[in-house]
């Protein structure tokens, strides 16, 4: 997959393909319904399939002071999960002030109609451009028929009575319910981070965790979460604690700490993709040590069960 950073010199196998816009954070089922449509058009007129998106996401460039900002996908997994759904090119917009300057009719003629010169262009239903966002559907299309491309307006996906969109992703994960993420995504959210030095608790009662610090801030909320755990092309499953730590401390911090099953060494420096199957239970305060300790127990027990029934499903498809 080619990623063209910039609007300078486009390849000239670009020109004339089919082009998909948008932010595409979290590459979610309504993003992949676009992409599959995106690639079998292209196949068809033996054109290239191509994505542009912006970098970084508008929203931090137009809105400062909506912090934090969370991103379900870094640019790095959002390129990785582009290429494997199998899209020729990847144009990378530089987003800022002065772009966001840019009035619908130059993004139209200028830039898609006289860099690309696309056959089609498909849009999502909600899909605006412009600055002011005064760029519709049906302006793209009147666009289009003075230029010579078409375009296409994807319809939304719906699924458990919502809409599937990004900020309806965003929420799943921050409320912990990372199994209705997993089903909007296609795959289950993960999270990479580095494993540092904790505070070694677990170690001292039995149960010894990997604390992991994301790469991410889109964390889901407190919780205990049946997980995956990859690292050094190994998987493992893990009971990940999402939280605060009540039994032991006050101190309002949050951490990601794994416990991986079945796995005896060192990790200290190295990096671990998690990602998170189910919600098994909130984080709760215990009395002390022993009813954690069996907590935790029971903990792992459910992991295993949830995991190991995921896998024979799994299977069965």
């Amino acid at each position: 997959m080619k990623v063209i950073r910039g609007l300078k010199d486009i390849p000239e196998d670009l020109k004339g393909g089919v082009i998909t816009i948008g932010n595409f954070d979290g590459v979610h089922l309504a993003h992949q319904a676009i992409f599959r449509r995106v690639l079998e058009v292209a196949k068809e007129t033996g054109s290239r399939a191509i994505v542009m998106t912006f970098e970084p996401h508008p929203q931090q460039v137009l809105h400062p002071e909506r912090k934090p900002f969370y991103l379900i996908t870094t640019l790095d997994e959002k390129l990785a999960l582009l290429e494997g759904l199998g899209i020729d090119a990847v144009v990378l917009i530089e987003f800022d002030l002065e772009f966001s300057r840019t009035t619908a009719g130059v993004f139209a003629r200028d830039i898609l109609c006289g860099a690309f010169q696309p056959t089609l262009i498909l849009i999502g239903h909600d899909y605006t451009f412009g600055s002011g966002k005064e760029g519709k559907p049906d302006y793209l299309k009147s666009e289009g028929r003075a230029c010579g491309f078409n375009v296409e307006v994807m319809g939304a996906v719906e699924m458990e009575g919502g809409i599937v969109s990004s900020t309806r992703v965003r929420n799943a994960i921050l409320d912990g319910d990372v199994a209705l993420a997993s089903r909007m995504l296609g795959r289950p959210y993960s999270l990479r981070g580095h494993v540092v030095t904790g505070d070694r608790r677990g170690t001292e009662i039995g149960f010894p965790t990997a604390n992991i610090v994301p790469e991410k801030i889109l964390v889901p909320g407190r919780g205990v979460y049946a997980a995956l755990v990859e690292m050094e092309a190994s998987r493992y499953k893990a009971a990940v604690n999402i939280g605060f730590n009540p039994t032991f401390t006050d101190e309002k911090r949050t951490t990601v700490e794994a416990h991986i099953l079945d796995y005896n060494g060192h990790l200290y420096g190295q990096k671990l993709l998690l990602s998170f199957i189910e919600r098994i239970r909130d984080e709760k305060k215990f009395d002390g040590p022993g009813p954690l300790i069996e907590q935790i127990k029971r903990d792992v027990d459910i992991t295993r069960e949830i995991l190991e029934k995921k896998e024979v499903e799994k299977l069965r498809r």
